[in-house]
């Protein structure tokens, strides 16, 4: 008999495993590692669309997940995460595709796609991997090869601080970045760096507003 492949991550059925997972982030993020999210009404917006957002803490795509209710989102995560078969078939069963940052990972690039075709929620960390300052500076092209290939809306989050125990992280959604005008000039490298700093510009504004509002201490 041949060996039995690990669920597809990007399926029309919802999965069980998802929904038991965010009941279970209602009840952390709540109380022990509280989060506020503001803007809460742009993730209302109607899929399909990519959300990109800085990367500090493992747990990020599940207080996100939290504020999407009654949808499932999709999302990337680093390949060895996946270590094990078991470990491959939970993440594949809470819509995580596992990615190769390393290499051009076409795999992985035909599932985001796929997700986007079965007008899902896609979540991008554009970094590639976790940075604690918050910034978004160093960028994969990932995220803007997908967004301008299918076209999709881009929301961004900006989460202030690591998730932490009794200490409250603020997550902002952002306005849909446009970018009509770099799919006319055609998808390449140039508009693909283009769009990189459109994300930069974009995180910059967030940081600076949230600053504003809600100093650090």
């Amino acid at each position: 008999m041949g060996e039995k492949k690990a669920p597809e991550a990007v399926t029309e059925k919802n999965s069980a495993l998802y929904e038991v997972a965010r009941y279970l982030a209602i009840a952390l993020f709540h109380t022990l590692m509280p989060v506020k999210c503001y803007n809460r009404e742009r993730l209302d917006a109607e899929a399909p669309y990519v959300l990109i957002a800085n990367h500090q803490h493992a747990l990020d795509p599940v207080a996100m997940a939290m504020y999407i209710p009654g949808r499932q989102i999709v999302f990337l995560g680093k390949k060895e995460l996946g270590k094990g078969k078991l470990a491959e078939r939970l993440l594949a069963r809470v819509h995580c595709i596992l990615v190769d940052r390393h290499n051009t990972d076409m795999t992985a690039m035909r599932e985001c796609m796929k997700a986007i075709k079965m007008k899902k929620i896609l979540l991008i960390f554009p970094e590639g991997t976790r940075h604690h300052e918050g910034q978004m500076e160093q960028i994969e092209n990932g995220a803007s090869l997908i967004a301008m290939r299918t076209r999709a809306p881009i929301i961004p989050i900006y989460i202030d601080r690591k998730l932490s125990f009794f200490r409250l992280t603020r997550m902002y959604v952002g306005e849909s970045i446009p970018y009509d005008d770099l799919l006319a000039r055609g998808i390449n490298k140039e508009t693909c760096e283009e769009m990189n700093e459109r994300f930069r510009e974009t995180f910059r504004g967030m940081i600076a507003e949230a600053e504003k509002q809600h100093p650090k201490k």
